[in-house]
């Protein structure tokens, strides 16, 4: 048996759209969303133990007993009944609250080695089912790719999408998702996209080589109230919105451009404000673990 996985990427992702279209009894929102893995990740080291113990270590943000990776193994070996343990160890390089889905990503690429390690054998529609009570983000990270999410962001679509560079601007504020969501003044009320318009936003998007001013579709809706309530957001989408086509991303702090290539990133992310962090980074056509 396997007792050691070392430097897995738990890549985070960029909304390409996010729209809010309606919301439901329970309180949720439901969404439709274009999602898009990017090369800026975290990676997570997992050693076997038979001890059935499960220990967290390295970079941990907030209460070690609320991070996603801890609540994912011991979810999972609740749900296997295994007796095996786990150390793991974290190295973040996604913010935490950027709206890029670090935590997420991070609990899903959790699932995926422990199913390895505890040689569970789970299919992973299986292991979607289970992530969903981690958080609506978390089926996202263990499909293969780029994927039209819809729902509360748990119906997923993979879809194919080209490569795109990006430059990934973090002004060094945390976003709460629970305060943006209840906002009084969100829209809930967007038009849902019909599976037509999306062929065609893709069509277009596999024709286009170079990204164009209007190379954004739609919006993200919850952007106009974090801009309002977070001035360093603004600037963010400010100081990007000079060189192309400009957005928040997810229901976090952090912003990017489509621009047409890594040198045009580059120069983006190149003069920022003292404590921002900034990445030229592309769009992943597969999820680094898809074969897993």
């Amino acid at each position: 048996m396997s007792r050691l996985f070392l430097g897995l990427p738990a890549p985070a992702k960029l909304n390409l759209f996010l729209h809010v279209t309606g919301r439901r009894a329970d309180g949720y929102h439901e969404l439709q969303s274009l999602m898009v893995p990017i090369a800026l990740a975290d990676t997570l080291d997992f050693e076997l133990r038979e001890d059935g113990r499960i220990v967290r270590t390295g970079d941990v943000i907030g209460a070690v007993e609320s991070d996603l990776c801890l609540r994912a193994a011991a979810l999972l070996r609740e749900a296997s009944g295994t007796s095996l343990g786990v150390d793991i160890v974290v190295e973040k390089r996604i913010p935490a609250g950027s709206g890029m889905g670090g935590g997420s990503s991070d609990a899903a690429t959790t699932l995926l080695a422990l199913n390895r390690l505890w040689r569970l054998g789970w299919a992973r529609d299986r292991l979607a089912a289970l992530a969903l009570r981690l958080g609506a983000d978390v089926p996202f990270f263990l499909g293969p790719g780029p994927a039209l999410a819809e729902g509360i962001g748990e119906r997923l679509t993979q879809v194919a999408w080209p490569v795109r560079w990006f430059a990934v601007i973090h002004p060094q504020v945390s976003v709460s998702t629970a305060e943006i969501f209840s906002a009084p003044e969100l829209t809930r009320s967007t038009k849902v996209l019909t599976i037509a318009d999306f062929s065609a936003l893709q069509d277009n998007a596999v024709r286009s080589g170079i990204p164009a001013r209007d190379d954004l579709f739609g919006a993200n809706d919850l952007e106009p109230v974090v801009r309002r309530r977070y001035p360093e957001v603004d600037a963010a989408i400010a100081h990007l919105a000079r060189f192309g086509p400009a957005r928040m991303t997810g229901s976090g702090a952090a912003a990017y451009a489509a621009l047409p290539s890594e040198s045009a990133a580059q120069e983006a992310v190149s003069e920022l404000p003292a404590g921002w962090q900034g990445w030229a980074v592309r769009s992943l056509v597969e999820h680094p673990l898809a074969a897993w």
